[in-house]
């Protein structure tokens, strides 16, 4: 009794363990909420905060996606051809490409449901297969690969309908350097970088 009393006295001035992260699907309903909350707040639906809801989109949105990751995965075995410079540029030119198209997609939401189906774990990494339901009762297959970073689940591809977005961008990306090179494939980026700000204005 003695023994049991001085271990617990022992694990009482132990510094607490650091919780393991929340499971895949947990921040991915996480973060799905905090967008649709978004969308749904009042105070930001008029054309005149338009600029301000889309910040909060992209901030809540770019929490959960690993772009760096995805840039790199996208580019394939070209990526490591690149200096480190045009390995930021990339991920950048990428990044705000995407963070624009999930933007425009997500505020064309119409009260469609979200359901969770399963979860699936490889060690570090996870995929929460999911489907969206719309108001017409059409079913649409939303799964998201991701992996441990600093304790957190972070995206690095979307399947869609079993169509992988990585994989989706990478063929255009071999593509226009087979046909062309590096250098046409990144101004391409920044010509469509270009046209959605000129659309934005």
């Amino acid at each position: 009794m003695k023994g049991l009393k001085a271990l617990l006295l022992i694990l009482a001035f132990l510094p607490p363990v650091r919780s393991e992260a929340a499971r895949p699907t947990a921040e991915i309903q996480s973060t799905v909420e905090k967008v649709i909350q978004i969308l749904k707040d009042p105070s930001l639906r008029s054309e005149a905060k338009k600029k301000e809801r889309r910040a909060e989109l992209r901030r809540v949105i770019s929490s959960r996606f690993d772009f760096s990751e995805m840039a790199k995965r996208s580019l394939g075995s070209q990526w490591r051809r690149l200096t480190p410079q045009q390995r930021e540029e990339f991920v950048q030119l990428y990044t705000e490409l995407l963070e624009q198209a999930y933007v425009d997609r997500v505020e064309s939401y119409s009260d469609e449901k979200f359901a969770y189906l399963k979860e699936n774990h490889d060690g570090r990494y996870a995929e929460v297969e999911s489907k969206i339901i719309t108001r017409k009762s059409e079913e649409f297959l939303l799964n998201y690969r991701l992996h441990l970073v600093g304790g957190e689940w972070k995206v690095y591809d979307v399947i869609i309908e079993n169509i992988s977005l990585v994989n989706n961008y990478r063929s255009q990306f071999n593509r226009i350097m087979a046909n062309s090179s590096y250098e046409e494939l990144l101004r391409k980026l920044r010509q469509k970088q270009t046209e959605i700000s000129g659309a934005k204005k």
